[in-house]
């Protein structure tokens, strides 16, 4: 399996995308501080993620996320939550 997640800083609540073959390992190093992209931002919780067959299927997913138009549906596909937690700087980081 292909996955494309959300992560959410504790810190300062901001939206991380990424993609993985092994999710339980990818937020594991995220949590301790060993992916570079994410380390100085404290600790991250997962709030979103999507399985694929396909690695150019989740690939092409995780880049739209991170376009205009994916941030744009992240945050209507997480409304409930965003109103639950809203975000500090109102915008996903990638």
């Amino acid at each position: 399996m292909f996955y494309v997640y959300v992560l959410q800083s504790e810190s300062d609540d901001g939206l991380y995308i990424g993609f993985s073959t092994d999710l339980r390992r990818r937020l594991k190093e995220h949590q301790e501080g060993k992916s570079f992209a994410t380390s100085y931002r404290g600790l991250w919780r997962m709030i979103y993620y999507e399985a694929y067959l396909e690695a150019a299927d989740a690939l092409g997913r995780e880049k739209f996320l991170k376009s205009g138009g994916g941030r744009r549906f992240l945050k209507g596909q997480l409304r409930h939550y965003l109103l639950q937690h809203p975000l500090r700087s109102n915008r996903v980081t990638a």
